[in-house]
């Protein structure tokens, strides 16, 4: 990105250098590098962005928890998912706390809750095989078995894992070293 005077210049529009002077629209595209120097304009590689699956507003710095957390009010004091109850309040109803805390999941729970979704996928293509073989007494083929067992085998290394994980960097290579063996 081209910047003067520590501000993004986009390309195509027109700019004012610090001295008040005007540049057309096309001045970056069509000006040398010596003549974008001589009024102060540098070239800044754009910054790369983190993925926000795991970092929040793609900052490297900031990633998501890991862990769920259970959520409290500003006093400290615990908050409770609330549900409407019309029999109070005279009758008139009104919102009312439950006995179960707010949790915001964690990026481990999130992704253990993806691989569970993604075996459960994969396995459902070949649930009639079990069924049949409960029903009927029909044998299931080798393949199939030895298909769903690596299904299996998977999300229970994947979900240990990723319970396992102490920071978010070891939970993407965990996610990237997934192998569903499609």
């Amino acid at each position: 990105m081209f910047l003067l005077n520590g501000n993004r210049l986009a390309e195509g529009t027109s700019f004012y250098d610090a001295n008040g002077t005007q540049y057309p629209p096309q001045w970056l595209n069509q000006s040398t590098e010596e003549q974008k120097l001589a009024i102060g304009i540098t070239w800044e590689v754009d910054p790369i962005r983190a993925d926000d699956r795991f970092y929040w507003d793609g900052n490297i710095n900031n990633p998501k928890a890991l862990a769920d957390k259970l959520e409290v009010k500003e006093d400290g004091t615990p908050l409770y998912k609330q549900v409407y109850d019309k029999t109070v309040n005279n009758g008139k109803g009104a919102m009312v706390d439950t006995t179960e805390q707010v949790v915001t999941k964690g990026l481990k729970s999130n992704f253990i809750a993806q691989v569970k979704q993604t075996a459960g996928s994969s396995l459902a293509q070949t649930d009639w095989y079990v069924v049949r073989k409960a029903e009927r007494d029909v044998a299931i083929p080798t393949n199939v078995v030895t298909k769903r067992a690596a299904i299996i085998a998977e999300a229970d290394r994947l979900e240990t894992a990723i319970t396992s994980v102490t920071t978010v960097e070891a939970l993407i290579e965990v996610l990237n070293a997934q192998n569903w063996g499609e």
